[in-house]
């Protein structure tokens, strides 16, 4: 199957590109993003700075670093306010992505479930809007595409809202926060 939800810490993904969630100057953070510019290295906040900033739901590419990716896009996630335009922000964050990793011919990508965090979007509209937004681009492209959660809950809701997506926990990986 060309998506699985993973529990695993982003940062360690073997996959062509990781998806960092960010704000619009690109520098480092906190949570998922201050997490991938502590792995990546400092070159990485350097690269991003000479992008120039990116908008809410857009996307930027840069080298991976560090990372054991080759690439690290960066998307700027909206804040939820629980109007329309937030669900197509947070939608095209997605669909973005994984323009830029099928123009940099990614065969695999790793996101993290964008805006649930310290942006408020609601857990499960935000993992429906990624699995539909995922799901919608595989039936015209092929890559792997990998959620990747921190949590069990996470793991369970996305089980819960599509039975047939594969799940795959590695302990192993998750570190306690």
């Amino acid at each position: 199957m060309p998506i699985q939800i993973v529990r695993n810490d982003i940062t360690r993904m073997h996959v062509d590109a990781i998806v960092n969630t960010g704000n619009k100057c690109l520098r480092a953070g906190s949570g998922v993003n201050g997490a991938i510019h502590k792995a990546a290295g400092p070159m990485l906040e350097i690269a991003a700075q000479q992008l120039g900033g990116c908008a809410v739901g857009e996307a930027k590419i840069t080298q991976g670093f560090n990372l054991p990716c080759r690439y690290v896009i960066h998307t700027v996630s909206p804040i939820w306010h629980g109007t329309g335009s937030d669900k197509q922000l947070l939608a095209a964050c997605y669909s973005e992505s994984l323009k830029l990793a099928v123009a940099q011919h990614c065969r695999s990508i790793a996101f993290p479930l964008i805006a649930t965090g310290n942006f408020g979007y609601p857990r499960e509209e935000g993992m429906r809007i990624a699995l539909d937004e995922i799901n919608a681009f595989l039936m015209k492209q092929d890559m792997m595409v990998y959620l990747v959660v921190f949590d069990p809950d996470s793991t369970r809701l996305g089980m819960h809202l599509y039975p047939d997506l594969e799940a795959y926990i590695d302990n192993h990986y998750v570190r306690d926060r």
